[in-house]
C-alpha cells in the first residue's frame, strides 16, 4: 500500500471524531515524522477571533499520538497521552496552520514527541512536547 493510500485510509478513519470536527487533515508521514494541517476558522477560533490555544493543543496531541502509534504494533499495544505542554508563540486569525511531529524518544513503555505548528508564512505559532505511555491492549 502506497503513502497516498495510507493517507486516504488515515483521513477516512478520523471521520466523525474531534479530529475531523476541527478540520484536521494528515498530509504526510514517514517512519520518524507525521505532518498535518488545521484550518483557523469558526471551529478553531476563540471568541476574540484568534486561533484557540486548546485547538492547537488538540492538533499537537493528534499528530504526536498518531506518530507514536506508528511506532508500535497496534494489535498488541496502544499509546495514550499522559502529559502535554505547549507554548503559544504567535496569534493567527485565519487560513491554515501546519504541524509536524517528530520523536524525541521512542522507548518500550514511554515515547516523547516534539510538535511544531507554523502559520502559512512558516512562522512558529505553537511548540509542544507530548509524553505518551505505551500500554498493552486488554485481551478481548
Amino acid at each position: 500500500m502506497g503513502n497516498k493510500d495510507i493517507l486516504k485510509m488515515v483521513n477516512e478513519r478520523i471521520k466523525d471524531t474531534m479530529v475531523s470536527t476541527l478540520g484536521i487533515e494528515i498530509t504526510d508521514f514517514g517512519d520518524r515524522h507525521i505532518s498535518g494541517k488545521m484550518p483557523v476558522d469558526d471551529r478553531t477560533r476563540q471568541p476574540f477571533g484568534l486561533l484557540h490555544g486548546g485547538a492547537s493543543v488538540a492538533f499537537a496531541e493528534t499528530l504526536g499520538s498518531m506518530g507514536a502509534g506508528n511506532q508500535i504494533d497496534l494489535d498488541e499495544f496502544s499509546v495514550v497521552g499522559i502529559e502535554i505542554n505547549s507554548s503559544h508563540l504567535r496569534a493567527v486569525r485565519g487560513g491554515w496552520v501546519f504541524g509536524k511531529a517528530t520523536p524525541i524518544r521512542i522507548g518500550r513503555t514511554i515515547q516523547v514527541w516534539n510538535i511544531n505548528i507554523k502559520n502559512e508564512k512558516d512562522e512558529a505559532v505553537c511548540k509542544s512536547r507530548l509524553t505518551l505511555a505505551v500500554i498493552k491492549n486488554n485481551d478481548k
